[in-house]
């Protein structure tokens, strides 16, 4: 081959095995991506590399899967600040005499910048590269997320009371649109709608948010069936359950992702089929908070779009996505009443593509093909713990921790190279985080 004909990239990737999630279920070895800017040129076997392609920068990994970048789909980023501060609680005693006290008493801006870094920090380095935050001050959380070069959907919380960031549903609206405007067309941050649930949410703030989401295409994401309690007390106010009177009000849309959806009956499923919703299964913080269990081989059967969420810290304890893979695969097998649910494969698809499905953005994200922004991790599979190494994608769900993730890059940029992370200084993080540590327990101590 002629030099003319050969390809200029930026960095090459060499993989010992290589999970492009499309094709589906497919483990390919020894294989090369070739990153130019922001994008991936190709995907290619090493010797088809050698002879088509020049980079300035070759990445060799002998011992790891390469596959696209982890969609953490729900959570509340800077509760990580509320990690371990409430346990072993049902889930309306831990929001009630917990958890919406002490966001009283201590969200603010400041609060949110730091407990989203450190979010942040440990979703880079379990092997998230693009993550949904619903939350206060999503003004905040967006900057530092575009400054750290990290994806996210920032979904503007939508209450019917007042809160440390607004005052009721006109001012949530009014802020909410001026998210949605201020990051319009950018490439790393999705403004969102977030009605946090039907039971804090009226009618008239719901209606307003599906025209808001119909004027500018941004995405609704909700919790919605949480748990048994929540449905019960829907249809002794309402006299219908949650799904059907969001569906009366327009809420399900195939912009709208309805987060938990533990509790199921046939009228459900029909209404999520029709409307073409996606769901977002958060299983660790359902069994911790005892809310509930998804049926998601159910929910895939039906050809509902199934993505995978951490939620915040404060319920989970972590946001190790590849911890919640195998919780996700684990309970669907007992669910199901079959070991052969969600295989690993399926698995790995909901946190990646479907994820991708779900914020709107399957075109670009979610998958190792040519022309998709180059979002990428590579998971170290040499440790004992990993070996031997018969089918890489079940050790991904089935053995792997989050901290075997070695390597990311997120639109071409390295975000994590050997364990070590490349835009977050660490060091004075942990200094922050040490000053809301002891701020908080001296006011929990009170």
């Amino acid at each position: 081959m002629t030099a003319e004909t050969i390809i200029a990239g930026d960095i090459r990737i060499n993989a010992r095995w290589l999970i492009p999630i499309e094709p589906e279920a497919a483990v390919l070895e020894h294989q090369a991506v070739i990153i130019q800017g922001s994008r991936i040129a190709a995907v290619v076997p090493m010797a088809e590399a050698d002879c088509q392609y020049r980079t300035r920068e070759t990445v060799d990994l002998p011992n790891h899967v390469v596959m696209p970048g982890l969609i953490n789909v729900h959570g509340h980023a800077a509760m990580s600040l509320f990690r371990g501060l409430a346990d072993d609680l049902p889930l309306m005693t831990w929001l009630n005499d917990h958890i919406w006290p002490a966001e009283g008493a201590f969200v603010s801006e400041q609060f949110i910048a730091d407990g989203t870094q450190l979010a942040m920090a440990e979703m880079l380095r379990t092997g998230t590269t693009t993550f949904s935050d619903m939350y206060f001050f999503p003004e905040i959380a967006a900057q530092i997320a575009r400054d750290t070069g990290m994806r996210a959907q920032i979904s503007f919380p939508l209450l019917d009371f007042p809160t440390v960031w607004g005052s009721g549903p006109d001012d949530y609206l009014s802020k909410g649109e001026a998210l949605i405007t201020a990051w319009e067309g950018d490439d790393f941050i999705i403004p969102a709608i977030g009605p946090h649930a039907p039971y804090t949410v009226s009618d008239d703030p719901l209606k307003r948010a599906v025209s808001l989401s119909g004027r500018t295409g941004a995405p609704i994401q909700i919790h919605l069936h949480e748990t048994a309690f929540e449905v019960q007390e829907a249809i002794e106010k309402h006299g219908q359950r949650p799904v059907a009177r969001m569906a009366d009000l327009g809420v399900l849309t195939p912009n709208t992702q309805c987060v938990h959806m533990t509790q199921i009956d046939d009228s459900d499923l029909d209404a999520l089929q029709a409307s073409g919703a996606h769901v977002v299964h958060c299983p660790e913080s359902n069994l911790k908070l005892a809310s509930g269990l998804c049926p998601a081989q159910q929910l895939l059967d039906a050809g509902v779009n199934v993505a995978v969420g951490t939620d915040g810290a404060a319920s989970n304890n972590d946001l190790d996505m590849f911890g919640e893979l195998r919780t996700a695969a684990m309970m669907a097998k007992v669910v199901a009443d079959d070991a052969s649910a969600v295989s690993a494969h399926r698995a790995l698809r909901m946190a990646t593509l479907n994820g991708a499905r779900a914020i709107g953005r399957a075109h670009d994200l979610g998958s190792l093909t040519s022309g998709k922004l180059a979002d990428i991790i590579a998971v170290d599979l040499s440790d004992p713990f990993l070996q031997p190494v018969y089918d890489p994608a079940s050790h991904l769900v089935y053995s792997n921790h989050g901290r075997a993730v070695s390597h990311s890059w997120i639109h071409g940029v390295p975000q994590l190279q050997e364990g070590r992370l490349t835009r977050i200084d660490v060091a004075d993080l942990m200094l922050r985080v040490q000053g809301w540590q002891e701020r908080i327990q001296r006011h929990k101590a009170q």
